[in-house]
């Protein structure tokens, strides 16, 4: 007893006082597991508080939040669809490169649909529907939630941006289709305001076709008028002309005279053949040599008013003139008369096809203008919706408690990580 009592003593000091050891690189400095167990014992009960605090602040509340919202407060929501597509009476003619890279053919109708959904999430269908269906009581209806109801007093710009919350209007290019789905707090509600916002696309479609029908057969119209306007002042130039100087056509009458000149030469011809074959057997006197004469000088005569009627030359008019006002104002030359007529004729025909062309262009104004008018094809109307399928509750509840243990688990980490640098 004596011998276990002073080993006990012996080993109590070695225990209390434990020998120091080497410190080195790689070297762990080991406690006793008594020592150990009283240095973190304090600890271990404020760890596990706060993180129960903090799963309760960051994921039981929110959670149970959330689920009185969903499952006791939040309202039905009802929601009408439709689906529309714009079509053209010509059929849209795809390029080859399109086809093969799988892209989108730029097409008047694709167009249009992009402006249509643009359209329907903008102010101006707001500003156009509000009057007739009072967008704000439809949006407060009594059947409506705190929480999802528009807040009032809401100004333009608050119902834009709630409209846009409950109309989803969406393109889709693959199938050339405009899909619009509506929510409103009860079904009819939903149903007018999908009925409305069909009325107002094809309102936006026929004015938007109408006018670009307008801009090309306007300004084909125009052209026309130009055209007709260019072929009046041809007209009154040649009309101004001919009373001027008396003469319908003058080309027309340079070549009666111009005829008429041949004539006279041959007549010529024929008086000279006569007169030298009447010298052969004939006195220079003879009676009928005299006459023959006569007559020769009578065609020359003419001949050289001829020429002088047709380009003015020396020679002169064969006759004197009968009065003295014709002796103070000679007629101007043919040739004179040609100069200023054919640059009045050349403006009258270039006006004439000038305006043929124009009417042409107009025709291929109307034609193309009628074969591209834009027309909306409604082929999923809105329908009455039955049952409510927003708000989608356990979804939303699954949602909000994912994020909330995300958060809360994140958070975690994140302190967990910085307690162990520390």
């Amino acid at each position: 007893m004596t011998v276990h009592d002073t080993s006990a003593r012996q080993a109590t000091p070695t225990l209390a006082h434990p020998p120091p050891a080497p410190r080195g690189r790689g070297t762990v400095t080991t406690l006793p597991r008594a020592v150990r167990r009283d240095a973190e014992a304090p600890r271990i009960g404020p760890v596990v508080s706060l993180r129960a605090v903090s799963f309760l602040l960051v994921v039981v509340v929110p959670v149970a939040v959330a689920a009185v919202y969903y499952l006791a407060v939040a309202a039905d929501q009802f929601v009408a669809e439709f689906r529309l597509s714009l079509r053209t009476v010509d059929a849209p003619r795809v390029a080859p490169l399109v086809l093969f890279g799988g892209g989108e053919a730029h097409t008047a109708a694709a167009t249009e649909s992009q402006i249509v959904v643009q359209y329907i999430a903008s102010r101006a269908i707001v500003d156009e529907l509000d009057p007739a269906l009072d967008l704000r009581r439809m949006f407060t209806a009594p059947e409506a939630d705190w929480w999802s109801r528009l807040w009032l007093p809401a100004s333009i710009e608050e119902l834009v941006r709630y409209w846009k919350s409950q109309v989803d209007p969406f393109y889709d290019s693959a199938a050339g289709t405009i899909v619009v789905r509506v929510r409103a707090f009860t079904a009819d509600d939903s149903l007018r305001l999908a009925q409305a916002i069909v009325a107002a696309s094809e309102r936006l479609i026929n004015q938007l076709s109408a006018r670009s029908r307008g801009d090309a057969v306007s300004q084909a119209q125009a052209e026309l008028g130009a055209a007709e306007h260019r072929l009046k002042a041809a007209l009154a130039a040649i009309h101004a002309f001919r009373d001027k100087e008396g003469l319908i056509d003058p080309g027309k009458t340079a070549d009666a005279t111009a005829a008429l000149q041949a004539r006279l030469r041959d007549e010529l011809l024929k008086t000279n053949a006569q007169i030298a074959t009447l010298k052969t057997y004939m006195h220079d006197d003879a009676p009928t040599l005299r006459m023959l004469r006569a007559r020769l000088r009578s065609l020359e005569a003419q001949q050289r008013g001829l020429a002088h009627e047709m380009t003015g030359s020396a020679g002169g008019p064969a006759t004197t003139p009968a009065t003295p006002a014709q002796a103070a104002a000679p007629a101007p030359a043919l040739s004179q008369s040609l100069d200023a007529y054919e640059p009045l004729e050349a403006e009258r025909r270039f006006a004439e096809a000038s305006y043929q062309h124009a009417l042409e262009a107009l025709d291929r104004a109307r034609d193309n203008a009628d074969r591209q008018h834009v027309y909306i094809e409604s082929f999923v109307p809105p329908s009455l919706p039955e049952t409510a399928l927003y708000p989608r509750r356990w979804r939303a509840l699954g949602t909000v408690a994912l994020v909330a243990f995300a958060i809360w688990a994140i958070g975690a980490l994140a302190v967990q990580s910085i307690r162990d640098h520390l």
